[in-house]
């Protein structure tokens, strides 16, 4: 139930550019990215030890702050 920090946070759609954008979230487990495009975004967040997991079809529209919390179970040990 706490923040996660280090979580890598990909944040992908065709209307950008580059095609995916990524991000690492800080030590409160707050991420940000800056200037996207409006447009449907599919996020994945990631953290080794920890399950994937994928936002599909978030709708960002102009001058518009979303924010998406994930709980993030433990994946696989090794």
């Amino acid at each position: 139930g706490g923040a996660l920090p280090g979580v890598t946070v990909e944040a992908s759609s065709e209307v950008l550019i580059e095609k995916t954008r990524t991000v690492v979230s800080d030590g409160e487990g707050q991420y940000r990215f800056v200037d996207l495009r409006p447009g449907t975004y599919d996020v994945t967040f990631s953290l080794t030890g920890f399950s994937t997991i994928r936002r599909e079809g978030v709708q960002l529209p102009a001058d518009f702050v979303a924010t998406i919390n994930v709980d993030m179970r433990v994946g696989s040990l090794e």
